[in-house]
């Protein structure tokens, strides 16, 4: 496209290059600057341009371009804002869409950039009125209809009886009250939303300082406030039921039409259905959907073309008599997603590059005629990738599903995944105010229907057991989220499956099992941040699975090699070291740096062939769009979800009565109203996975991205820093308009009895320290060196703090660093304790019964499906199991009780016998009256072999770091 100098107005000069509104009036036939000051007030005579741009976290910006038309603007006026549009948007390279506003029937979108509302006032410039001006002493009763859901449309109506209706909501503005009168046939969200205008009405007209009343449409004098109300209608009288057409008035079912422009005619295009190959990029086009009207520009149209294509959609609009539609004009490459769904198959969206020449070209022009034409190119880029917003800090506990069933596992196999397989994981962790859990499911790319339907069952039935008060999360493997692999810490993810329903599949279909075995061959790629979020993940035995960017263990029973990828970092190789602990414990390993490997290696895996070098990319957040839930019944009974997106959303846009998603195309959030119906609440996950399929942005989501589903007041912080939250508002009673009202009304405003959130670091202390350089040995990458199997970087580390004389005695627990406290009461400050130095780095890692690494004294074998643990000995999976806490402290027995019950077996110390169940930390029966610090003492000589796998006297003579680190891997820390 050929852009002249002189077709740009140097009105727009700059514009565009920051997030926020621009607005220009039309003055004289010019585009005039509106100063800030004076945005969001409008004149009923004039004519605007309105220019929304918004950052997005790719760098780049989005701009939207509104032109808004005055019901008393002169044609003059109107025709000028809709040619100016197009100079706008050609000077910021096309990028933008464009949008006609028709007084009293804006889009949702414009009214969101100026919440509560629009009142337009009385005048103009040019259309011969003048702008009203009232007494500021002086106050007008006006009485004003609202109807929207989501945004408020507001119309000031005559002030009489004959105005009011039993659908619609209004509000009387007098000298000393604000009413707001409800029609019996509007919804609780609609007036929860009128309230927001009535404080803007109070704070405007009134300085903030008159009083509120609410009437219902149907209350009679019986009421003071209504009496009040109906006196200044000359009392009160019936009201007639009138229907009411929707705002836009256009029937849904229109069918589309697409028409050519050709210079001063449009020719209407035949075809059966609309595809993108309809639409030459040298000619622009009409879709004509009734309620919307598209225009289209091609990329290579000249600008005097697409001004005479934006003409002729205004004059289709005349001549059908369709003043309420909307007219959306749009360049080829920026289609927004309702335009793309109007097409059959439109094929996936690419990053246009032509508007990077196209706004090149308009900048040179500019900077030539003297003006700063600096950053009109593209926003800075947002490089930051966010951190996972969780306390890792928490209690794990994780199942199995087994047929309909789940299976407990022990801590030592709950971080040992199948790829054949469902697991269920509750996870108990600090928030806001006191314990916040998550439990979630987790689908392995090769499990089975009926053992995803059985664990999304379960699930359900935990959060129920909870009241709700969970979060439910559904995962698949290799779509989990930043969230997930921190509370796992060290992840291995194996072949195959150890279900009961996977092995019964395998052999029905005659599949070959490829399930893991430690004597086998098997190649696991190695990934993660840190020794607090690392994974193993086993993958196909051959050469294309290797991968530049990473580190790989490969071993053929007791022969290990760990390759090293030459794009790999000091980081990925730390994380192999450590990873060998876990799945080839005690033996010897060859490191191979890639290029130089052994024949032997390349046998292996089957052939020497080529492999990618760039990591396996995640899907990366993108900017967030929410949209509220709606559903009507079929003939059959069934529900059919239908949403509406929110624009430049709030909190307060969520209403309790309703289901809101939230869409950042790594996830989707399900958020549940406390008021939704139980029926359709019951149903939140099956919500989400539905929008998943619709696929409403057309952003070409996964079925199996990850679906959260949150119910309001258990919101986690990795929901809320979407948006600027106040927790107090979901703690509030009653409904929607309830609420907003008694903090309107009554001035009772939300309370927030809750510490602010914690700042969640990328270090996640508290799991695990990641060992000083100091402390790690330096590796060679030799062929022929042999990896001796000694101390490892965090046996190091541990060593070094443990075996320091001046550290206090870790026989004793040390102090829990993060006190769980209940949601009912506000907790005192959290103080630190006192520590030496080398505890505090340290201690972190024993807070809880977790650890990241596996000792060696404990075969890190694949789990034993033969001998699922009892139920006996399984702990209650809704209970979380946590230490007794006082004032902040653990609760810790000081002495061994030495008078031993009658009756009650001993050891040869004369201590008393409990069994290992009731030892652990997690137990949901705990032994009493025990030296919490030395629980394996009160095991039986028999039980402690079995567990330990040596004698207490073997033990004895471990250092005392090894001992913790034995007691840590079995619950007995």
């Amino acid at each position: 496209m050929a852009i002249s100098v002189r077709e740009v107005d140097p009105a727009f000069q700059g514009a565009g290059q920051k997030d926020g509104l621009e607005i220009w009036r039309i003055e004289k036939l010019q585009a005039v600057p509106v100063p800030k000051e004076s945005h969001g007030k409008f004149f009923t005579g004039d004519s605007y341009i309105i220019l929304k741009t918004t950052a997005l976290k790719n760098g780049s910006f989005r701009q939207d371009i509104h032109y808004w038309l005055g019901k008393d603007t002169s044609q003059d006026e109107a025709g000028t804002a809709a040619i100016k549009t197009v100079e706008l948007d050609a000077a910021l390279g096309g990028r933008g869409v464009q949008y006609r506003e028709l007084q009293g029937n804006e889009t949702e979108k414009f009214l969101s950039y100026f919440k509560p509302c629009i009142i337009p006032e009385e005048g103009g410039l040019a259309s011969g009125f003048r702008h009203a001006e009232v007494n500021a002493r002086e106050h007008v009763t006006r009485l004003f209809v609202c109807r929207g859901k989501h945004t408020v449309h507001v119309k000031e109506v005559p002030f009489a009886r004959s105005s009011l209706n039993h659908e619609d909501i209004f509000i009387l503005d007098t000298e000393s009250k604000i009413f707001q009168f409800n029609g019996s046939n509007s919804s609780i969200q609609e007036r929860a939303k009128t309230l927001e205008v009535v404080q803007y009405l109070k704070d405007i007209n009134h300085e903030g300082k008159c009083d509120v009343a609410a009437v219902e449409d149907g209350k009679l004098m019986a009421d003071a406030d209504a009496g009040e109300f109906w006196g200044l209608f000359g009392g009160f009288a019936p009201l007639p039921r009138k229907t009411f057409p929707e705002l836009n008035g256009i029937d849904s079912a229109f069918p589309p039409k697409l028409l050519c422009v050709n210079k001063v005619q449009t020719v209407s295009v035949d075809c059966d259905c609309l595809t993108k190959a309809l639409l030459d990029s040298t000619k622009c086009y009409i879709l004509d959907c009734g309620s919307e009207i598209y225009v289209w520009m091609g990329r290579e149209t000249a600008l005097e073309d697409r001004k005479r294509a934006g003409l002729a959609a205004e004059e289709l609009l005349r001549e059908g008599n369709r003043p309420k539609s909307h007219i959306i004009r749009l360049m080829e490459g920026f289609e927004t997603a309702i335009f793309r769904s109007k097409f059959n198959k439109w094929p996936k969206k690419a990053e246009a590059v032509v508007s990077d020449e196209s706004r090149g070209k308009v900048a040179a022009l500019l900077k030539r005629q003297g003006f700063n034409a600096k950053g009109i190119t593209k926003a800075a880029p947002v490089k930051e990738e966010p951190l996972p917003q969780i306390d890792c800090t928490g209690n794990l506990q994780v199942w199995r599903v087994n047929d309909s069933e789940k299976t407990f596992l022990s801590f030592s196999e709950q971080c040992k995944f199948y790829s054949g397989d469902c697991y269920i994981f509750q996870y108990s962790y600090p928030g806001d105010d006191g314990e916040e859990c998550l439990i979630g499911t987790w689908f392995g790319k090769k499990s089975i229907q009926e053992e995803r339907t059985a664990a999304t069952s379960l699930a359900n039935t935990m959060i129920e057991s909870l009241k709700f008060q969970a979060v439910l999360v559904r995962l698949y493997e290799g779509k989990e989220p930043i969230e997930f692999f921190p509370i796992f810490q060290n992840l291995v993810i194996f072949k195959g499956g150890a279900s009961t329903g996977y092995k019964k599949f395998v052999s029905e279909n005659g599949i070959q099992d490829d399930t893991y075995s430690e004597n086998g061959v098997g190649l696991f790629r190695v990934q993660g941040s840190g020794p607090d979020n690392m994974q193993a993940i086993q993958v196909d035995t051959a050469a294309p699975s290797l991968n530049s960017s990473y580190c790989y263990i490969l071993h053929d029973g007791d022969t290990v090699f760990t390759w090293i990828g030459n794009l790999s970092s000091s980081v990925d190789q730390d994380l192999a070291e450590r990873q060998l602990d876990v799945i080839k414990p005690n033996l010897q390993s060859r490191m191979l740096k890639e290029g130089s490997e052994y024949d032997q290696f390349w046998k292996l895996l089957g052939i020497k062939s080529e492999y990618p070098s760039q990591k396996i990319a995640r899907d990366q957040e993108s900017d967030a769009h929410l949209f509220c839930c709606t559903f009507s019944k079929v003939n059959d009974g069934l529900l059919i979800l239908q949403v509406r997106e929110i624009f430049n959303f709030t909190q307060d846009d969520m209403m309790t009565e309703d289901i809101f998603i939230l869409d950042c195309h790594s996830c989707v959030f399900v958020w549940v109203g406390q008021h939704v119906d139980t029926k359709i609440q019951a149903h939140a996950l099956s919500i989400g996975e539905k929008f998943l399929e619709l696929d409403i942005l057309m952003e070409n989501l996964a079925r199996e991205t990850p679906v959260y589903v949150i119910n309001e007041g258990s919101e986690p912080q990795y929901f809320t820093r979407f948006f600027t939250w106040d927790s107090a508002k979901s703690a509030m009673r009653g409904n929607s308009f309830e609420r907003r009202l008694s903090v309107l009304k009554d001035g009772v405003k939300p309370r927030r009895d809750k510490p602010k959130r914690r700042p969640i670091t990328s270090s996640h202390a508290g799991r695990s320290s990641v060992p000083d350089k100091s402390q790690r040995r330096s590796t060679s990458f030799s062929p022929d060196r042999v990896r001796v199997r000694g101390r490892s970087p965090a046996f190091n580390a541990l060593a070094a703090n443990f075996e320091n004389s001046n550290a206090r005695n870790l026989s004793t627990p040390p102090p829990v660093a993060t006190k769980p406290f209940s949601k009912s009461s506000s907790p005192d400050p959290v103080k630190p304790p006192q520590r030496a130095a080398s505890i505090a780095a340290m201690s972190a890692s024993f807070e809880r019964p977790r650890q990241t690494l596996i000792p060696k004294s404990i075969k890190a074998t694949s789990p034993d499906v033969n001998k699922p643990q009892s139920e006996a000995s399984k702990p209650k999976p809704e209970v979380n199991a946590t230490p007794t806490v006082k004032d902040g402290q653990t609760a810790v027995t000081p002495t061994i009780r030495e008078d031993v019950k009658e009756g009650q077996p001993e050891d040869e110390e004369g201590l008393p016998i409990y069994p290992y169940d009731r030892l652990r930390t997690s137990s949901t029966n705990p032994a009493a009256d025990i030296d919490q610090s030395r629980r394996e003492t009160y095991l039986s000589s028999a039980e402690f072999r079995e567990k330990f796998g040596m004698t207490k006297e073997a033990f004895a003579k471990l250092p005392k770091w090894k001992q913790n680190r034995l007691k840590i891997a079995l619950q007995l820390f």
